[in-house]
């Protein structure tokens, strides 16, 4: 176990480490955060070079290069993609593709990279983050380039009118910051208090139309973001004043809310929403519809346009997405509306076996080694969440070993007694991971370990697996 765990027992680093770039006119920095039992923080901008430098981990880790050659050093990650490399004969760890802040984290901050690296001969592992720096790369970008709005000459002042709001992926002051109209004569643009929570803007009227004097307004609204140099996007609003519409719809409520499970029956509604609109004849009729920064949805949602019922229209993935804002819009004959938010959420449900990987195994192994000496390192984990993610690993017991947690995820297969190999030369080690759901699901694994003679030296060779079986049972 020792061995295994050498990584918490690595000193705090007492210095930080500071590398910078240029890109274009702007200077950024990578920092050394922290180093603290085998753990170190990096910060590097997106969209760096290929191969730029990204942090030393000889001086950060307290290693030098013959070790990082010695014990195989490599790189593990949960995931499939590598975005970091390891260069051995140096020991630092350089940018290996393309990192795309939104891509990988869309609007989540702070976004990190997580991986470990994985030494050998003892074996140790040390936690590495990464956290992604966002660059103002993008522009505030609206979905239509147009609108049009008809509204009627009776509206009253104060009257609202919803606009789809621009969408720009980058967070923090590089995200959208304001918006701006142009001209206001008659209407002014109310900015929402929290723009990364509301998907659109609101236009009101501030001074009564006269479709006598003017049969059409044309405006420019415009959003700007907050990065250096500033980037703006744009949109023509076009206003058609029309005769006597005085009431505009108006929702039962401001958010309605809902909680469905992710293996929701498709063609099932989820809930209806309800618009009341007090003038009559056509003028009083509502229709219901998405709005457009909702339409991406509409692959996993519809709407009735007559009853107002939102409908599952395809496959629901909790690990996927845990919840679902939708933006409804009640519109009368005569071009007045009203817009209300839908607020959706997912709940899990155990489907889901866990995930047992292998990430270093010794074979042979000779049977003059200590208890505790370790055979095995492996990640288990499982994609569902709460309860139904939590994972519990064992071995049978009428066998010399036993699996010791190391950290979460992470599991050791380590010997519990002195090994015989004129009494057992070979043993099947079957490796069982169970997950707390109901019904549960499980995943064995099994590995096939020779007993060498005493003299032999134990060689390590990574993931080397005589006889693998995985089966899933609930």
């Amino acid at each position: 176990m020792s061995v295994l765990l050498c990584f918490y027992a690595k000193r705090s680093a007492s210095s930080t480490r500071i590398s910078s770039w240029l890109m274009q006119p702007l200077v950024l920095f990578v920092f050394v955060m922290t180093v603290a039992r085998g753990q170190v923080r990096y910060s590097v901008p997106e969209e760096m070079t290929k191969g730029s430098l990204v942090g030393n981990i000889v001086q950060d880790l307290g290693l030098d290069v013959k070790r990082l050659k010695s014990g195989r050093a490599r790189i593990f990650t949960e995931d499939s993609r590598e975005y970091i490399g390891l260069n051995v004969d140096k020991g630092t760890l350089l940018v290996k593709e393309r990192i795309d802040r939104e891509e990988l984290c869309a609007q989540v901050s702070p976004c990190s990279l997580h991986f470990q690296i994985i030494l050998e001969n003892p074996m140790e592992l040390h936690r590495i983050d990464v956290e992604i720096l966002d660059i103002n790369d993008h522009a505030p970008v609206f979905m239509k380039k147009e609108i049009t709005f008809q509204i009627s000459e009776s509206a009253l002042s104060g009257a609202r009118y919803s606009i789809d709001s621009a969408n720009d992926p980058d967070v923090g002051l590089n995200s959208i910051q304001t918006y701006k109209l142009t001209p206001s004569d008659h209407f002014t643009v109310k900015i929402p208090a929290h723009l990364d929570d509301t998907k659109y803007v609101e236009m009101i009227l501030q001074k009564p139309l006269d479709r006598e004097t003017g049969k059409e307004h044309k405006m420019i609204l415009t959003a700007f973001d907050g990065g250096n140099p500033q980037k703006t996007g744009t949109i023509k609003i076009n206003v058609i004043v029309l005769d006597a519409n005085d009431n505009a719809p108006v929702f039962s409520h401001s958010i309605y809310k809902a909680s469905i499970p992710e293996n929701f029956p498709k063609g099932s509604s989820v809930l209806r929403v309800s618009a009341t609109d007090k003038d009559v004849g056509s003028n009083g009729d509502v229709t219901y519809s998405f709005s457009q920064s909702s339409e991406r949805l509409s692959n996993l949602f519809q709407i009735d346009s007559s009853s107002g019922d939102i409908i599952v229209n395809g496959q629901l993935d909790f690990e996927k997405s845990k919840k679902y804002e939708l933006y409804v819009e009640a519109t009368d004959k005569g071009g007045l509306s009203d817009t209300s938010k839908v607020h959706i959420e997912i709940t899990d449900i155990n489907d889901n076996a866990p995930i047992i990987s292998v990430i270093s195994f010794s074979n042979p192994v000779a049977e003059s080694s200590a208890p505790e000496t370790v055979i095995a390192m492996l990640n288990v984990k499982d994609l569902d969440s709460g309860k139904n993610g939590i994972v519990k690993c064992y071995i049978a017991q009428n066998l010399p070993f036993k699996i010791k947690s190391s950290s979460p995820n992470f599991y050791s297969l380590v010997t519990d007694e002195l090994l015989d190999r004129e009494k057992v030369s070979e043993y099947n080690i079957t490796i069982t991971a169970i997950d707390e759901g109901s019904p549960s699901f499980s995943t064995n694994k099994t590995l096939t370990l020779k007993i060498s003679a005493a003299s032999l030296k134990c060689s390590p060779s990574s993931l080397t697996l005589r006889t693998t079986r995985i089966t899933t049972t609930t």
